[in-house]
């Protein structure tokens, strides 16, 4: 009995959280689907035409994703609508912070439900945020659905590039 109501307020807080992790969701391990997404150059410097964050960094639409897939750097790739999710809007704030520290190793790139879809759609994303971190290699390496903190996310990162830097 203690078992269904523990895997009853696990879903519980998936569904608040609005994330949905199924199979069909891109797997780590898998390769990163390259598609061609809005760039903010695409949408002639124009913020509201690429995403519904009230505070966004130009860093995270200056590629789009095949061409950050051909860099041959990490990538972490957030999928956040925080023009109806609050927690996206706190996760894309965390991801602002992180990028600061590793802008010159790492490409971030956020994608937008409403001016993004066909990516939502390429990784089966349902709900956000997801945070997705890829490889040099264009492999995904880390997913999550939901929040994250500064220290989890930042302590992928490391051991990405560490594990790049050693082999």
């Amino acid at each position: 009995m203690l078992v269904k109501h523990v895997v009853s307020a696990v879903l519980l807080t998936g569904l608040l959280m609005g994330c949905y992790e199924d199979d069909s969701t891109l797997q780590v391990g898998m390769k990163a689907p390259s598609l061609r997404t809005k760039t903010l150059a695409d949408v002639d410097g124009d913020f509201s035409r690429i995403t519904t964050y009230r505070y966004p960094d130009a860093r995270m639409y200056q590629m789009s994703l095949d061409d950050a897939l051909k860099a041959g750097k990490p990538i972490v790739l957030e999928f956040a609508t925080p023009g109806h999710c609050t927690v996206c809007d706190k996760q894309l704030q965390m991801i602002k912070a992180i990028m600061d520290k590793y802008q010159d190793e790492v490409i971030f790139l956020h994608m937008d439900q409403y001016q993004n879809p066909e990516a939502f759609k390429a990784f089966v994303v349902i709900g956000d945020p997801w945070t997705f971190v890829l490889d040099g290699q264009q492999t995904v390496r880390f997913k999550r659905p939901g929040r994250m903190l500064y220290s989890e996310l930042d302590a992928v990162v490391r051991s990405l590039l560490a594990e790049a830097k050693a082999g």
